[in-house]
């Protein structure tokens, strides 16, 4: 086995060959709005859904540059099934908060703690919690629950009810807990219209008097109780979010792979030389690459530098979390940036839906609209070099 081979952890290595299966099935995926069945299946067997799950519980608990590969490399093939596979995984990372045995509990043996849900109580008809006698009775409609549809487990945040009144905590806002619901006992809505990101079927879903047990439940400043750098509170949005980061480049790195492929055969209708002839092409796709390429290093040195201090016991210090948290936010932007310059540099081939770069570029557009991208995070992070106290959570 070559070095490079041996090198390759295995779930990683898994992500590879399922980004190829992925880019086939990725009309199926966006015309039936969800990762096929067969193919989450595959996912699940690989680990891809539950990358930062404790390994108590029976995870993998990855690093997190380890998991940023396998996130980039599987979204590489297909930014929806990437997209699923770090939110789940993300999701996973909260279980680290529950007593291991009911940790344990809600993974199952083998661990396949797949999950779906919402941080946030919603409108209306937001999340509610009543206590019952042995833990909670729970009703309410959640939103962009990514992969529901293969989902075991629905993650809800509740405001406490008291009566038809909300329990407010110290500081006057109401109370929440966070509560994990079978998926067979929610309603999935179909609510899933959208120009990109068509593939990750992230619905609303409803629970209607519900009752959850107390084990299966915390409330919402719970810290993790599973050991290891990876669930150090201060710095966990931050480590979850280099996966968020990892599905943007992965879907500017398939843009670009998918004008380098129709470059050596595609021409024009005014212009019968190749694309791949072409100076201004040839120029986009340059750009594109040293875009991503810099963006990534960024990311990798910064999470990296991260991780060590992590790891030492020493951190996270405030100029190593900033920087961590400026490189994610950068990338994200300068991915929408790199596949733009790809899409635009293909002419019309770009919006042929028989090629992939017509989805990357819809998908990009919308997975840069996540929270890790908030334009917000650049005053943030200035503020620390500056010598200042961001006041948005997090830092």
């Amino acid at each position: 086995m070559p070095a490079t081979e041996a090198a390759t952890p295995p779930v990683v290595a898994a992500a590879i060959r399922l980004a190829s299966v992925a880019r086939a099935a990725r009309g199926e995926a966006e015309a039936g709005g969800r990762t096929p069945a067969w193919l989450a299946e595959q996912v699940a067997a690989a680990g891809l859904y539950q990358l930062y799950l404790p390994a108590a519980l029976g995870g993998p608990q990855v690093s997190p540059l380890v998991g940023f590969r396998a996130i980039e490399e599987l979204s590489r093939g297909d930014g929806s099934v990437g997209w699923c596979a770090m939110i789940a995984s993300i999701m996973a990372s909260h279980a680290g908060k529950l007593p291991t045995a009911a940790g344990q509990e809600l993974a199952g043996t083998p661990a396949d703690f797949r999950a779906a849900g919402s941080g946030r109580p919603g409108g209306p008809t937001a999340g509610r919690a009543w206590a019952v006698p042995g833990g909670w009775r729970v009703s309410g409609q959640w939103n962009f629950a990514s992969g529901v549809d293969n989902a075991r487990w629905v993650y809800c945040t509740c405001i406490v009810m008291d009566g038809d009144t909300p329990r407010m905590g110290p500081a006057g806002k109401p109370l929440l807990r966070m509560v994990w619901v079978p998926r067979a006992a929610a309603t999935i809505l179909d609510t899933w219209s959208v120009m990109g990101m068509r593939g990750t079927g992230s619905k609303d879903f409803t629970v209607t008097d519900q009752f959850v047990p107390e084990h299966h439940s915390i409330a919402a400043d719970t810290q993790p109780v599973q050991p290891g750098p990876l669930y150090t509170p201060r710095s966990l949005i931050t480590l979850q979010w280099t996966l968020t980061v990892a599905n943007s480049l992965g879907i500017a790195r398939g843009a670009i792979d998918s004008l380098v492929a129709i470059a050596g055969s595609e021409a024009s209708t005014l212009n019968t030389q190749l694309l791949r002839d072409r100076p201004m092409v040839q120029a986009r796709v340059g750009e594109a690459d040293a875009i991503v390429n810099a963006a990534r290093a960024y990311v990798l040195q910064t999470v990296g530098a991260l991780w060590d201090e992590l790891c030492s016991g020493a951190g996270p210090s405030d100029t190593t979390l900033a920087q961590a948290r400026l490189a994610i936010v950068h990338a994200m932007h300068e991915s929408v940036r790199a596949v733009d310059k790809v899409f635009h540099a293909a002419g019309s081939n770009a919006i042929n839906t028989n090629l992939p770069l017509e989805m990357a570029f819809r998908d990009i557009h919308v997975a840069v609209q996540h929270g890790a991208a908030l334009p917000g995070y650049f005053e943030s992070a200035g503020k620390v070099l500056m010598g200042l106290r961001p006041t948005d959570p997090g830092w």
